[in-house]
């Protein structure tokens, strides 16, 4: 296994992460989402009464409530455990999926293993574990990642992949060669469903073919539009070099609607999450129209959780009711409707 960095430097970098999101500006301002270029067709006689819409759904066989997931964040730190524990109890109460953060650090600390652990806070929904893929290059294998399911009683293992966010981190993990194999290899013998996820650059549909062939069961597209894990690394870096990089690819990346329309058109059963600057139930209405199966938030959710577990549980209402709105003044009682439905429109360029 690679040399772990000293117990504070890693604890300091899960610190800085949550404090440049929640107080600096690391939104991407040149690229969008790409959400904003598709417009619903107002039905003003739907023939629905709201009270009867559903909104329930399934991922890997796992039933929800409501397309959400809570994307991969936190952990580590004594606020990360604060933030996960309420995140947890609100996912559990709404029937929401859930992500944790990179586990890398409760691998190799496992006395922080406790600030990822909220399955006994979350009984009943689908929780995602978490490590980077690239870490297949410095010494993880099949028992760490392992470790990191059975650390959460995880329902399956995201692999965030983050070549330009290592670029940029001061010290980052470069070395991608070779990780087809080593995914494959890690697919074949863990056993729970392993699902790729980019951390908001996007992933093209020629890379999500590769992933698919190497074993991979789902794709979560994490495309650009939202936050910048280029900016969050600019505003930790210890030399002008690192600070510059992270302003030059602050923009960096696959829109998230393109990503989605792309896969969605060459793998029409892959199970697809949409994430990557969502901020509201239109935008979740929009990616399950293009095509998601979930879709998932994170910025939206840090925010709320930073606050408090109310404010997250009303997020959850509004994003809820917002979505239920978008069903019925389209005409359509379920997700599925929505999905067949030609109701999406693409706006003229």
């Amino acid at each position: 296994m690679a040399p772990t960095p000293p117990d504070s430097a890693i604890q300091s970098r899960k610190a800085d992460h949550l404090r440049i999101c929640l107080d600096d500006q690391v939104q991407c301002k040149e690229v969008t989402t790409g959400l904003e270029h598709y417009r619903f067709t107002h039905c003003c006689l739907p023939e629905l009464d709201a009270q009867n819409i559903q909104l329930g759904t399934t991922f890997l066989g796992k039933p929800l409530q409501t397309p959400l997931l809570i994307s991969s964040m936190t952990g580590g730190t004594e606020i990360a455990r604060t933030i996960n524990t309420r995140l947890a109890r609100v996912a559990q109460a709404h029937g929401l999926a859930m992500g944790v953060g990179s586990q890398r650090i409760a691998v190799e600390q496992p006395q922080l293993s406790d600030t990822f652990s909220v399955r006994s806070f979350a009984p009943d929904i689908p929780l995602f574990a978490n490590l980077g893929a690239v870490q297949l290059n410095y010494g993880y294998g099949l028992a760490e990642c392992q470790q990191a399911v059975d650390l959460l009683e995880a329902d399956a293992l995201i692999l965030h992949i983050n070549p330009l966010q290592e670029c940029v981190q001061s010290r980052g993990d470069t070395n991608f060669q070779g990780l087809f194999a080593k995914i494959a290899d890690l697919c074949a013998y863990l056993p729970v469903p392993v699902i790729a996820k980019e951390v908001g650059n996007g992933i093209s549909v020629a890379i999500a073919t590769q992933l698919l062939e190497a074993g991979v069961t789902a794709i979560d597209v994490a495309g650009a539009g939202g936050t910048s894990w280029a900016k969050v690394e600019g505003e930790r870096a210890e030399d002008l070099r690192q600070r510059r990089l992270g302003q030059t690819f602050s923009d960096w990346g696959i829109p998230t609607a393109d990503c989605l329309t792309s896969i969605r058109q060459v793998h029409p059963t892959l199970p697809l999450i949409a994430s990557g600057g969502l901020r509201n139930g239109l935008d979740v209405a929009k990616a399950i129209a293009l095509g998601a199966d979930l879709a998932g938030m994170a910025y939206p959710f840090l925010k709320a959780a930073h606050d408090s577990e109310a404010a997250v549980h009303a997020l959850v209402e509004i994003l809820m009711a917002e979505l239920q709105t978008v069903l019925l003044c389209t005409g359509n009682a379920t997700l599925a409707d929505l999905q067949q439905s030609d109701c999406l429109q693409q706006l003229p360029l």
